[in-house]
Order: structure tokens, then sequence, then C-alpha cells
């Protein structure tokens, strides 16, 4: 069995069963291959790979597939890395919910600038915090937040006891004092918080963003900021990487990250039992884990 893959720390690759051949994208590719790991992002080399070597299993390291979904040709498994990047991205939401709340900016700044500024700050005890896709990262957030005594508001593409769909957002936006976007980008969620799904969110309300920059329309979103309707934490924008005269940078509040909530020490472990688990089921014949359907 081949694996083509980037270079990688070596610790990615260490639990994979014996008699697997790992090819990297920097030496000369095999004919044909098991498994590609296409690099994040780089739509021209995944194109050639996928037009010179004969390739069995797609299977990306990141949770969305957005970028990779219309490079396919006819016949290739295309498989997520969900999973992996569940506690970092929990993390992060909690994070910067809770430094929101306690206006760690403005500490920040007013450190910077010699004040001893004192004021009330809020509870993240008894917000009411609405999860806008409930996969894995999804339910790891909400396994992080329960003991804070929040009020969840899961919502998902597909009705089930206890969690809501999107036709019920104009009931929930209103209720929520803070909208976490979890969702992948797909034709149906780019642009899902326009300025209608703004204007229905709690004034002063919490918008975090850590799935897909296009989820939200930036203009939108930046007309909100400015009139003081809501704050926001953003890991992704669109456009991203965010230029450096990007009005983003300056808007009233709003903090940012450089779609770094799922890069963390422990990726290179997640990814290794990650990896050991797919690569087994595909030599023994089983159903592969994280199949994507429907761009999901």
């Amino acid at each position: 069995m081949r694996i083509l893959t980037p270079r990688l720390r070596p610790e990615v690759f260490a639990l994979l069963p014996q008699g697997v051949e790992v090819h990297y994208l920097d030496a000369r590719w095999p004919k044909g291959a098991d498994f590609f790991l296409p690099p994040f992002g780089q739509e021209e080399v995944v194109r050639r790979v996928l037009a010179e070597v004969e390739v069995k299993v797609v299977q990306t390291l990141s949770a969305g597939v957005d970028w990779i979904l219309l490079l396919l040709p006819e016949g290739v498994v295309l498989c997520d890395g969900s999973g992996i990047h569940d506690a970092p991205v929990a993390e992060w939401v909690v994070a910067l919910l809770l430094a929101l709340l306690k206006d760690l900016p403005g500490f920040w700044q007013a450190q910077g600038e010699g004040r001893w500024a004192p004021r009330r700050l809020a509870d993240l005890e008894g917000k009411t915090i609405l999860l806008l896709g409930y996969g894995s990262i999804g339910k790891a957030v909400e396994e992080r937040l329960k003991p804070f005594g929040v009020e969840l508001l899961p919502v998902a593409r597909r009705p089930r006891p206890g969690v809501y769909t999107p036709q019920d957002l104009p009931h929930l936006l209103p209720r929520a004092d803070a909208v976490v976007l979890l969702l992948p980008l797909t034709p149906e969620t780019r642009g899902v918080v326009d300025r209608e799904f703004l204007a229905q969110m709690k004034e002063g309300a919490l918008l975090l963003n850590a799935g897909r920059g296009a989820l939200v329309e930036t203009e939108a979103l930046l007309e909100a900021l400015r009139a003081g309707r809501v704050r926001a934490a953003l890991d992704v924008t669109d456009p991203e990487p965010l230029p450096p005269d990007h009005p983003l940078w300056q808007a009233p509040g709003v903090l940012l990250t450089p779609h770094v909530a799922g890069l963390s020490e422990g990726f290179a472990q997640r990814a290794a039992r990650f990896l050991a688990e797919q690569v087994g089921r595909y030599l023994r014949g089983e159903p592969l884990l994280n199949v994507v359907q429907e761009g999901y």
C-alpha cells in the first residue's frame, strides 16, 4: 500500500501498519497511490497529482473539504479529517468566548497605556449559546461549555431530539447571547450570516466563526460591528488571508486570529491515530471513516 503526502512531522506516520510505503510530494511520485494526503489550499499541486497519479482515496487532514471538492476526478473517494481538530477548535471557541466576555482586548490595551481601568464584566454562566453546526466539533464545544452553566442551542442540517434546524433560526437568534459558526462551506451555507441574520441577533451578542470565512458576508458584519450591534471573534475571514489594509483589522469589537484554531501541538498525535485507523480499515476491506457525501 502506498501513501502520497506532503512532508509532515514523522509522528503522523508512526502508527501505520508495517509494509505501508510513504512517498513524499517533493520526491519522485509513484504511478499509483492508495491514499493521497493533499496539501491544504495548494490547488495546483493537487491538480497535478490527480492528473498524473492514479489515486484511490483522497484523505484530507482538514475537517473542511470545500477547497478540494471541485478538483476530484470521478471515481475517487474523498474522506475528511473530522475528529482530528475537535479539541483545539473547541478550546479556541471557549477561549475567545471568555476573552470577549471578560474584555481581555480592552485590558491589554489599557495595560499598554499604563491605565488602571476596572469595570464590571460579563458572566459566561447563564448565557445562551447557539451552535450553528453540530458535528464532531460542535459536540466537543458543547462538552466543554456545559460545566460553565450555559444553555446550549445546537443547530444541525437534520432534525433530531434536542437539536434544531436552520428553519428555527429566526426564533433562536433573538435568544442567543453568542452564536458559534462551525458549519462547512457549501453552496447552501455560503453567506448564511447576512444582514438579515445579523439583524435577528440579540443586541450586543457575540459572533464566533471557527468554520469558514465565506459563511459570513463581510460587509454586512462590518456594518453590524460599526453600529455596535454585535461583537465578533474570527479565526477565518473572507477574504483570507486578510489583506493588511482590510477594514476588518480596525473594526470595533472584533478579535482576529489567523486561521489557527485547529493548529496545535497535539495535531501529529491525533492525525497519527486517525490515519492508523483509516489505513487499517482500508487494508481490511472495512468501510472508511468520514467519507464525504453531498459536500460534507
